[in-house]
């Protein structure tokens, strides 16, 4: 029988949105607000907390957002400071 690897799911750049938002003084509100109004995404604050608690998985559209909305890099978000030499331009 094989063995099955399980990966836990969760997100890479739940601390790095909470950084950036943290940096910009907005709220969890503040930003559900700026994506919804903004963008048409649909979050709450809680929505917010589980996405900086690495809980809730983030679509790719919702990245480019929340780089627009933060004034960061989506490779930023995604690597922080250490963004691998091949993903870099």
């Amino acid at each position: 029988m094989a063995k099955t690897r399980v990966i836990k799911a969760t997100n890479k750049c739940g601390k790095r949105v909470k950084i950036g938002r943290v940096e910009k003084d907005m709220t969890q509100l503040d930003l559900a607000t700026a994506l919804n109004m903004d963008y048409g995404i649909e979050i709450s604050s809680t929505g917010i907390s589980d996405l900086e608690n690495s809980q809730r998985f983030v679509k790719d559209f919702e990245i480019i957002a929340l780089a627009e909305v933060l004034d960061k890099h989506p490779m930023w978000l995604l690597f922080g400071d250490k963004v691998p030499a091949k993903f870099k331009m």
